[in-house]
């Protein structure tokens, strides 16, 4: 006859065992995440820094409220913040465009042929002034450390300013146009052919004068008259006095008039 025994009796609020697995088999409970001190004092500062009052909320308001305020307004900090940033930003957009512009100004300069003596490379009038200024620099630039094609570029770059902004009445412009003009002059004088040469040189004054049309436009060599009308000056003594006007005799003084006895 088969043994029915009664199994366990089941105890509230405990688990019912898996038959087969003893107690000991039951995996504890995990013990609680329990914060290192050393955050405590972080977590502590942290909250107390956002609170109303603290350091980081006041320099949160001020960049929320700055947009509001301008620039005159906002905070010195938020200033020196945004002022920082943009040199910064322009230092960097410099050191990006430094290669470009050397690049560029490397190609501008060495644009044209190349300077030789002799050579007759321009054509018409313009041969009379421009071959002897070409055969000047080719013969005087052989020991510099540029080629003469590179000065030739800077000669015809220095003239265009000069002509361009001496247009716009630029003080320092005209001067160099002036000087510029000097000098292209004695280039000509210089390098032009013995037979030719006080004619090479008139048209190069005449060029260079007709041309100054446009670059000292508005100079005028009148002297200039500045007549000052002013008012004559009024001198103001305060130790001068007026003297106050006497007061009428006893006699005529009149019946109504009692004096007040001290």
């Amino acid at each position: 006859m088969a043994d029915h025994s009664d199994p366990a009796p089941h105890i509230p609020g405990q688990h019912p065992q898996a038959p087969g697995c003893d107690a000991h088999d039951i995996p504890p409970a995990p013990e609680p995440i329990t914060e290192p001190s050393s955050l405590v004092p972080l977590r502590a500062w942290w909250a107390g820094a956002w609170a109303e009052g603290g350091v980081l909320h006041a320099r949160w308001e001020d960049l929320r409220q700055a947009p509001g305020h301008g620039w005159h307004g906002m905070a010195h900090w938020v200033k020196a913040v945004l002022g920082l940033a943009g040199i910064c930003a322009v230092i960097i957009l410099l050191d990006g465009a430094t290669g470009v512009l050397a690049d560029a100004m490397h190609r501008l300069l060495t644009a044209v042929p190349h300077v030789q003596v002799g050579a007759d490379t321009s054509t018409g009038v313009f041969a009379v002034v421009d071959q002897p200024i070409r055969s000047y620099i080719a013969a005087h630039s052989a020991s510099l450390p540029i080629s003469a094609s590179t000065v030739y570029t800077v000669w015809q770059v220095v003239g265009l300013f000069g002509l361009v902004a001496g247009f716009f009445r630029s003080s320092g412009a005209r001067l160099t146009w002036t000087a510029w003009g000097a000098a292209s002059i004695a280039m000509v004088h210089t390098a032009a052919p013995a037979d030719g040469r006080t004619i090479a040189t008139g048209l190069a004054v005449l060029a260079w004068t007709a041309a100054s049309v446009f670059a000292l436009r508005g100079l005028t060599l009148r002297p200039s008259l500045f007549i000052h009308n002013a008012a004559p000056g009024i001198e103001i003594r305060p130790e001068i006095h007026v003297p106050a006007p006497a007061a009428p005799p006893i006699d005529d003084a009149p019946d109504n008039v009692r004096q007040l006895n001290r």
